[in-house]
């Protein structure tokens, strides 16, 4: 008989095209890997990789093995979803990954949550961006995520996961207390243009979604800084070096020198979980929105 851990880490080198990419999605070390592979190969009378340069490839039989592992893995996550539905009690263990601000600023609250009304349920929280959420719950990797697009430029969401809304998350504009604007009741994006700004590392969903809106309202973006964390960006505009849009979720405590305006239009990004339709029959995935949901219930909207 086929052994699913093997299965397992045949599939990952197939989807991710490396040993050591499929270790770190596997969180194991290639050289784990290569042994459950070395042993399907014992296993299967097959040979399963070969030499390619200085990496391996798979044959044609690992990637005949490989689209039955898909299937036969898919199969028991419905198996085990079933199972745990029948009991109806939330026990297991998840994996679950959530984009930064989230990670921060929705996770402790929810797994707190959860730990006191089912100590049974493992929880374990992995901080990614939201493309690499959606790609590894849709792969399996993750059973659910929490994510984030922008309601004028929102990401697709793959056949296959269902998702719940948890909240509309406000952005605004942070700007040196003394700058012209500090004082206004709210700014058009217009009114910014000539800035300099402050913004995350480019190829990230909030670097590509300022650039994209403020050249929507015929604003050039000239970004002078870039960091990935909120305070810091804060503590940037503090220091008189530009202005950076910043969603509530985010912001945290805002420092002496930057004053927080309300922006028109309202900038608004979506924040909602995503997990696969063949596992949401699990106890322990309803378990999870539903704190998330409660949690998600007191973040600032207005």
């Amino acid at each position: 008989m086929l052994d699913l851990n093997r299965l397992k880490a045949l599939h990952a080198v197939h989807v991710y095209g490396s040993v050591g990419a499929a270790a770190d999605a596997l969180m194991v070390t290639p050289s784990a890997v290569s042994q459950q592979i070395a042993k399907l190969e014992r296993e299967t009378g097959a040979r399963l990789m070969e030499r390619n340069g200085r990496g391996v490839r798979l044959t044609d039989a690992a990637g005949l093995l490989a689209d039955h592992a898909e299937r036969i893995l898919a199969l028991v996550e419905t198996a085990e979803a079933d199972f745990e539905a029948l009991r109806g009690q939330v026990v297991g263990h998840i994996n679950v990954g959530a984009f930064p601000t989230a990670a921060r600023g929705l996770m402790p609250g929810a797994l707190a949550a959860l730990r006191r009304r089912h100590p049974d349920l493992q929880v374990q929280l992995n901080e990614r961006e939201p493309d690499r959420v959606v790609r590894e719950v849709s792969r399996g990797e993750l059973d659910l995520g929490v994510v984030q697009d922008w309601h004028n430029r929102p990401m697709a969401v793959p056949d296959g996961l269902s998702r719940a809304t948890l909240f509309d998350d406000v952005a605004d504009v942070a700007v040196p207390a003394d700058h012209p604007l500090a004082g206004a009741n709210e700014i058009r994006l217009a009114d910014l243009s000539g800035e300099q700004w402050i913004s995350s590392t480019p190829g990230t969903v909030c670097h590509d979604w300022l650039v994209f809106t403020l050249r929507g309202a015929s604003v050039e973006p000239v970004i002078s800084h870039r960091a990935d964390e909120y305070p810091t960006q804060l503590a940037l505009v503090a220091a008189g070096l530009g202005c950076a849009i910043m969603p509530r979720l985010g912001r945290d405590c805002v420092p002496d020198g930057v004053r927080i305006v309300p922006l028109l239009p309202r900038q608004t990004r979506r924040v909602y979980a995503v997990w696969r339709a063949d596992a949401a029959r699990r106890p322990a995935i309803r378990a999870l929105v539903d704190a998330l949901s409660e949690v998600s219930a007191n973040q600032p909207t207005a």
